[in-house]
């Protein structure tokens, strides 16, 4: 099982298309870690119970501001629970951070958009390709000498402007020591106005479908995985051109769970205000075990009333497939 929880709303770059762009004036909430320490020995309880492992990953905001994050994390890696997270990587330069990651992590996602210019403009963050590229590199070696079983993956957000450089991104990550890479496209719920200026065209979809496959032999001859599976693609076509992809059930709850910064749980982020259940209703292994089963009835009686009529969900449209 998955749990992808927000913990924070706090960023300290000024990413056009994010929701948690530091220069907008919102309130930033984060998660109480008691919650975190009430919930999690339910899910190593699930863990031992099923044979699943579980993986918990931290997203923002920034999750590398969360000042729990690496005690946390390290608390729940005694608990059998492994730890991942997405960050900018602003924090990577330091060798201490790097040290934790390692030590507390079993895999990071780092989110970068392009190269120099596009990367250091879409962020606002003046010399970030060249310290991002020292930092990655750095956790690279320190990775293969210290815990080579260690993931490391890119993110990268395409838009119109950034994706004649996708190809050159991609070989810059491969020299960095990344291993895996992934995609989103641009999304238009955060930042409606960014999304109109900057979004992917019909275009943009068909020249990413014709350099996919010789991009991704390429890579995997150098020990690099490139995430692009045809349903991905469907569902990064059927949005651009503006045609729903219903999903009416998406087996929630089985395998993916995401929680808020209220602590509060839903089958994916765009449903929370629909079916979400407050994780203080979960406090032992069966009542976890039933929440797919609850997901499931709400699902029935509210798919009309949520994002299940276009579903969103990259996890859903397999993202993480080659």
């Amino acid at each position: 099982m998955i749990v992808l929880w927000r913990v924070t709303e706090h960023c300290n770059l000024a990413c056009g298309f994010c929701a948690y762009d530091r220069r907008l004036p919102i309130p930033r909430r984060e998660v109480d870690g008691t919650l975190v320490e009430s919930f999690a020995p339910v899910l190593a309880d699930y863990g031992r119970a099923t044979g699943e492992r579980i993986l918990l990953s931290w997203i923002g905001g920034e999750p590398l501001l969360w000042k729990p994050f690496f005690g946390l994390s390290q608390w729940l890696k005694g608990l059998g629970i492994g730890v991942s997270t997405t960050t900018n990587a602003t924090t990577l330069h330091r060798p201490q951070v790097r040290a934790q990651i390692l030590d507390s992590l079993s895999e990071l996602t780092i989110s970068v958009d392009g190269l120099a210019g596009s990367h250091e403009g879409v962020r606002h963050w003046p010399g970030g390709w060249t310290r991002l590229a020292s930092s990655v590199t750095a956790l690279a070696r320190e990775r293969d000498r210290i815990k080579p079983d260690f993931r490391l993956r890119a993110n990268v957000v395409l838009m119109h402007e950034n994706l004649g450089q996708f190809e050159a991104l991609c070989e810059a990550l491969a020299h960095w020591g990344i291993d895996e890479i992934t995609f989103n496209q641009l999304g238009g719920r955060d930042r409606p106005a960014f999304f109109a200026a900057h979004r992917l065209t019909s275009l943009d979809v068909d020249s990413l479908r014709a350099c996919l496959p010789a991009l991704t032999h390429k890579l995997a001859a150098q020990g690099v995985r490139l995430c692009a599976s045809p349903s991905y693609l469907e569902r990064i076509a059927a949005s651009t051109l503006g045609q729903p992809m219903p999903i009416l059930d998406c087996g929630p709850g089985q395998k993916f769970l995401f929680i808020d910064e209220h602590g509060i749980a839903s089958p994916c982020s765009f449903t929370t205000d629909i079916f979400g259940i407050p994780i203080g209703e979960i406090r032992d292994l069966r009542q976890l075990q039933a929440l797919p089963q609850r997901f499931s009835a709400m699902q029935r009686e509210k798919a009309h009333l949520a994002s299940c009529r276009d579903c969103p969900s990259t996890q859903v449209f397999a993202k993480f497939t080659s």
